[in-house]
């Protein structure tokens, strides 16, 4: 039967096994695979092969059937969580469904048997693709042009990052700084650091933006951009961002936009029309290519005019009815991914943009916000707010209330579990002490954000009335709370044979 709002638990513990490591299942002398005769007379290994290029036997290799490697992956595969299994809030990750429609499409043989050496004129669907993508992310954004070839959103930053510098290093004057808000993803100042700039920290409002008044103090013609969310890690919309736009550009400075939160703005407003020059996709936040599972990602990157002679190489163009690949262009930062980026993704986006059109994409975005701020009106008399201005497509409270009786935010993401709910992300943005910051997506439905919010309010009742309930999550997994600061300081990563 399936959970009303009022009985919101939907993990339950039946038909999870307990799998012993692939070792300790091996067996002397069993064996998992069957070859056929060989059609040649067969000779010693060593007699063929050098003996120094030949690999000592491996000791306590498993020895295993069939069947038991086949079970042995499948139990762990039901240790995983998905998006396919239930809500996945992990905030400013934006992990929402994949259309399986993507798949199909990026499945098609013309497009998933290409090879990146084949000439121009064998793959012009693939070219006209990856052109016509290019001027929907412009269109979306309010760029000049795209290049899609960085391999992930860091990748993009550091690729936007790469083109800042060289336009200008083109103007005399390389600059060295970046001005960075606290409340900055982190990757941004690692690509900051990565392109030889030097971070400037930049303290947020008591309203969690960035203040004007703040930029003003640092900006300098030593400054190459300020680099920016919008909407930031707190899910809050920077209202003064023209203004801090216009202070950063009379200085001839240039501002970044990391797209993490895109998918709160598509439809709606665009980052050119704000005063941004350069901004990166991730792909698998906005337009549902699949996320996580360590790639291959997409992460491309629109810029304004001023830049446009520094982007990557190949360009992707068309003369007339044809497409082509252009490699002469003097000023490019040159190639930053192998061939023209990961293909795959780039079909996913392209056909989800195609699926939902223009309204389509506007209701996705809508729909994204409404539900974060559904879900935190549900829940803001349980946790703290600490910023009350309204979020956009994701909300973060904190555990303060909590505290009052020992459990840490830590705690609640443990609990969340045993109800079956994938925890979101914690401790950050780092201006937040004790931070849950939640991101439901547009994927989720009225029923299922009512489920996670009775979640989210049980948790805190039990904080308050038995908060050593909440102390001992989780107790319905496979594997229950390890000692993670023992883990991270002493890791084991070997299996020792016995």
């Amino acid at each position: 039967m399936e959970n009303k709002p009022s009985d919101p638990v939907q993990g339950i513990q039946g038909l999870v096994y307990r799998e012993d490591l692939i070792f300790e299942q091996s067996a002397a002398g069993r064996v998992g695979y069957s070859l056929p005769e060989a059609e040649v007379p067969e000779v010693p290994v060593d007699t063929a092969i050098p003996a120094h290029l030949l690999r000592d036997e491996i000791v306590g290799f498993p020895e295993v059937a069939e069947l038991d490697v086949l079970r042995h992956f499948t139990r762990l595969s039901q240790w995983n969580y998905a998006i396919d299994l239930g809500t996945f809030p992990l905030g400013s990750c934006t992990m929402k469904y994949n259309p399986r429609v993507n798949e199909e499409v990026a499945r098609i043989p013309g497009f998933s048997r290409i090879h990146p050496y084949e000439p121009e004129e064998l793959v012009q669907g693939a070219l006209q693709l990856m052109y016509e993508l290019e001027r929907y992310l412009a269109e979306i954004s309010g760029m000049d042009r795209v290049t899609l070839q960085p391999a992930a959103g860091a990748h993009g930053e550091l690729t936007g990052l790469l083109m800042i510098r060289a336009y200008h290093a083109s103007q005399g004057n390389p600059r060295r700084k970046v001005i960075l808000p606290d409340s900055a993803h982190g990757t941004n100042p690692a690509s900051s650091a990565l392109c030889g700039y030097q971070v400037v920290e930049l303290k947020s409002s008591k309203e969690g933006v960035v203040d004007p008044q703040a930029v003003a103090e640092v900006m300098d013609e030593d400054v190459a951009a300020l680099m920016t969310t919008n909407p930031n890690t707190l899910g809050i919309f920077e209202k003064h961002i023209q203004t801090v736009s216009d202070i950063v550009h009379r200085k001839g400075g240039l501002v970044y936009c990391d797209g993490a939160n895109l998918n709160a703005l598509v439809g709606i407003a665009r980052p050119g029309d704000m005063g941004f020059d350069v901004i990166q996709f991730n792909l698998h936040k906005t337009f549902s290519t699949p996320h996580g599972g360590g790639g291959p990602g997409a992460g491309p990157v629109g810029v304004k005019a001023p830049l446009i002679p520094f982007l990557p190489v190949p360009a992707v163009e068309r003369d007339g009815d044809r497409y082509r690949l252009d490699y002469n262009r003097p000023q490019s930062i040159g190639r930053v991914r192998a061939f023209y980026g990961n293909f795959g993704m780039l079909v996913r986006a392209y056909t989800y943009i195609r699926t939902l059109g223009p309204d389509g994409l506007r209701r996705m975005a809508e729909t994204a916000v409404l539900n974060a701020n559904y879900l935190l009106h549900r829940i803001k008399g349980y946790y703290e707010v600490p910023y009350p201005e309204r979020p956009m497509h994701e909300c973060v409270v904190s555990d303060k209330h909590q505290l009052e009786h020992g459990v840490k935010a830590l705690d609640i993401a443990k609990r969340l579990i045993d109800y079956g709910y994938h925890p979101p992300t914690i401790y950050f943005p780092l201006i937040v002490k004790g931070a849950l910051m939640i991101e439901p997506t547009e994927s989720e439905g009225k029923e299922r954000l009512d489920r996670l919010a009775e979640v989210l309010i049980q948790i805190a009742q039990e904080a308050e009335k038995e908060p050593e309930t909440v102390l001992r999550a989780p107790t319905k997994t496979v594997v229950s709370r390890l000692n993670e600061t023992k883990a991270a300081r002493e890791p084991n990563y070997r299996w020792k044979a016995r």
